[in-house]
C-alpha cells in the first residue's frame, strides 16, 4: 500500500509540523539487505573480542538485541566495551547495493515543515547512507546513538523522550516512519502519528513479528511498502487541502 488510510479519526497528516524519519530500512528499502553486512560484522567483532565461535557470538549479538534494545548496549553493559570501536567496524559496509533516489528526495521537499533523522545507528552511517540516497540534505539534523548515550536506544521511552527534548518537538504534531513496529509503539504513546514501513517480505525475525495480524495494531496509523509514493501522496494531500483552505479567500477578494 502507497496511498494514505485516513481511516483512524484524527491521523491524516494535515496538522504535522515535523517529520521523523528512520534511516535503516526507512530511507533505503530492506531489499538492499545493508543489515546482513552489519550481522556479519557484529559477529565477527563479538567473536574476536569475546573470543566466542563465530556461531555462538551470533546467538549473542540476537540475545543482546532483544534484552537490550541493540547488540551494543548489551556489550558496553556486560563487557565495557567502547562505543566508538563497535560502531566504526560493524558500519564498514560496502554501500554500493544502495541506489540513489530521486523520487523519494523530492517527495521529502514536498513536505511543509522540519525533517528529522532518529537512529539507533551511529551519525556516520545515517551520513553515508543518506548521502548515497541522495537525501542528506533534506534533513535538518540526524539523532543517533552517540546522543542517547548508547544504553537507550529506540523503542525506550528515554530515547523518545530525549530526542524530543533535544529538538523542541510537540509530539502530537509530529509524523514518525519507521520498520520497526515497537519503536511505532512508544511513539504512538507520546501521541505522534506513527507510519510503518512493512518489511515483512524480508522474512527477519524483528519484522516477522507482526505476520499473523489480522489488522493493524492501534500504535500504527499507517502502513507502506514503497516509502516515497506514500510521502509524496501525503504531501500532495496536504497541498491540495491547503489549496482548498485558501480559495474562498481569493474568490472573496477578487468580488
Amino acid at each position: 500500500m502507497s496511498g494514505i488510510d485516513d481511516s483512524a479519526p484524527g491521523r491524516g497528516f494535515g496538522h504535522i509540523e515535523t517529520w521523523v524519519f528512520d534511516l535503516d530500512n526507512t530511507l533505503y528499502p530492506a531489499e538492499c539487505d545493508l543489515f546482513a553486512q552489519i550481522d556479519h560484522r557484529m559477529g565477527t567483532f563479538i567473536a574476536e573480542r569475546l573470543s566466542l565461535s563465530l556461531e555462538d557470538a551470533h546467538v549473542l549479538r540476537k540475545q543482546y538485541y532483544f534484552e537490550h534494545g541493540t547488540t551494543l548496549a548489551g556489550l558496553i553493559r556486560l563487557h565495557g566495551v567502547k562505543p566508538h570501536d563497535f560502531l566504526d567496524y560493524v558500519h564498514d559496509i560496502d554501500l554500493g547495493v544502495v541506489a540513489p533516489n530521486p523520487e523519494l528526495g523530492a517527495a521529502i521537499d514536498a513536505l511543509p515543515g522540519r525533517k528529522l533523522v532518529f537512529t539507533n545507528g551511529s551519525r556516520n552511517h545515517a551520513e553515508a547512507v543518506a548521502a548515497k540516497v541522495g537525501v542528506l540534505d533534506r534533513f535538518e539534523d540526524i539523532f543517533d546513538i552517540h546522543d542517547l548515550e548508547y544504553v537507550n536506544p529506540k523503542p525506550s521511552i528515554e530515547a523518545f523522550n530525549r530526542f524530543v527534548t533535544a529538538h523542541g518537538i510537540v509530539a502530537p504534531r509530529a509524523a514518525i516512519f519507521d520498520d520497526l513496529p515497537h519503536n511505532l509503539e512508544t511513539a504512538h504513546g507520546l501521541g505522534m502519528t506513527t507510519v510503518w514501513i512493512d518489511c515483512r517480505a524480508m522474512g527477519r525475525p524483528e519484522h516477522v513479528s507482526g505476520a499473523d495480524w489480522a489488522e493493524l495494531p492501534e500504535h500504527i496509523h499507517h502502513r507502506t511498502e514503497a516509502l516515497a509514493p506514500f510521502v509524496a501522496a501525503v504531501a500532495a494531500a496536504i497541498a491540495e487541502e491547503a489549496e482548498g483552505q485558501e480559495a474562498p479567500g481569493r474568490d472573496h477578494g477578487a468580488q
